[in-house]
């Protein structure tokens, strides 16, 4: 038998010049694979986002209203548009009361939202089945179609709500209107708006309570914590991000409510007392016909909703961080 000698069998030593410097940063490939993954969702969002805003910020510095619709040519004027649209004092009215209705709108859905969810997770499995069931038909009922029925719960002459007034109070309710005072019309708003956002809030926050873990709270339990003191110490935390998009989500869809608003005006309230931002812009655009005005106060919008958003990116990168 032939012996190969140990210089034969050893692995060749690399030189000093083909050693790599460990002082030498490697150079990093460029990710295509998530570029690519990307690129149909980026041609989406530049196709049916992007591109409408951009004509939608052209439009707003120019006189653009009955006649350009019928061809004739646009003219520039500059910020004009937007000096009538922050001028006017219906502008700020309008956005005030969109603003007020956004506030009670979100801080009902949330706080109603949220015990939903931690009631959930105490009940059975038949009882959780029938409460999740009740939230996807809440969620699924268009909000156009929804205004509806509750414009028919409110009814003046045969709503429900007034029926029962008049046979728990004893006093006559039937043929009060709730639509035609601003403050009874937007708390019926302010209910429908809620009801149609509450299931999204309701399950975004079940699935992330399923994520606590289950040995933290049996042993906060044993040390004598109580439900309170668990939810604020120790679900929280865990829920405190998904709470935060949930919020910023939120605040963004009840700015710019606007089917349940036209929906009740349509019903029976005052246009002009009840207008929101977004049925504001469709007045202004449709009714009056000033495409360009109606412009403005679009971009306007689209500004603070970037300013809610810009928060939101920034409070989450400060938490990654």
């Amino acid at each position: 038998m032939t012996t190969i000698p140990a210089e034969a069998s050893a692995p060749p030593v690399p030189s000093p010049e083909s050693r790599p410097d460990p002082e030498q940063p490697r150079k990093r490939s460029f990710p295509w694979a998530p570029l690519a993954l990307m690129t149909p969702a980026v041609i989406m969002l530049v196709v049916f986002i992007g591109w409408p805003l951009v004509q939608l910020a052209i439009m707003s510095f120019q006189k653009f209203g009955r006649a350009q619709i019928f061809g004739a040519p646009p003219e520039f004027i500059g910020i004009q548009n937007y000096t009538d649209v922050l001028t006017d004092p219906e502008f700020w009215a309008v956005l005030g009361r969109s603003i007020a209705l956004c506030i009670v709108s979100v801080v009902a859905t949330m706080l109603l939202g949220v015990a939903i969810a931690v009631m959930m997770t105490k009940l059975g499995k038949v009882m959780r089945t029938a409460v999740s069931v009740s939230l996807l038909l809440a969620w699924a009922m268009p909000a156009l179609t929804a205004t509806i029925v509750w414009g028919w719960i409110f009814d003046t002459q045969y709503g429900l709500v007034n029926w029962l007034l008049t046979q728990v109070t004893g006093q006559n309710w039937i043929g009060h209107s709730w639509l035609i005072n601003p403050v009874s019309f937007f708390s019926v708003a302010a209910i429908i708006i809620t009801w149609g956002a509450i299931p999204f809030v309701a399950f975004s926050t079940y699935a992330a309570l399923t994520q606590v873990p289950d040995e933290v709270l049996e042993a906060a339990a044993l040390d004598g914590a109580g439900g309170f003191a668990r939810f604020r110490l120790i679900v929280f935390p865990y829920l405190r991000s998904i709470l935060l998009v949930l919020l910023v989500l939120q605040v963004i869809w009840d700015l710019r409510v606007f089917a349940q608003i036209y929906g009740l005006q349509s019903i029976g309230g005052v246009r002009a007392e009840t207008n929101t931002i977004g049925v504001y812009i469709y007045s202004v655009s449709m009714a009056s016909g000033d495409l360009g005005a109606g412009g403005a106060i679009s971009v306007i919008l689209v500004a603070i909703m970037l300013v809610i958003s810009g928060y939101w990116i920034r409070t989450m990168l400060k938490e990654e961080s």
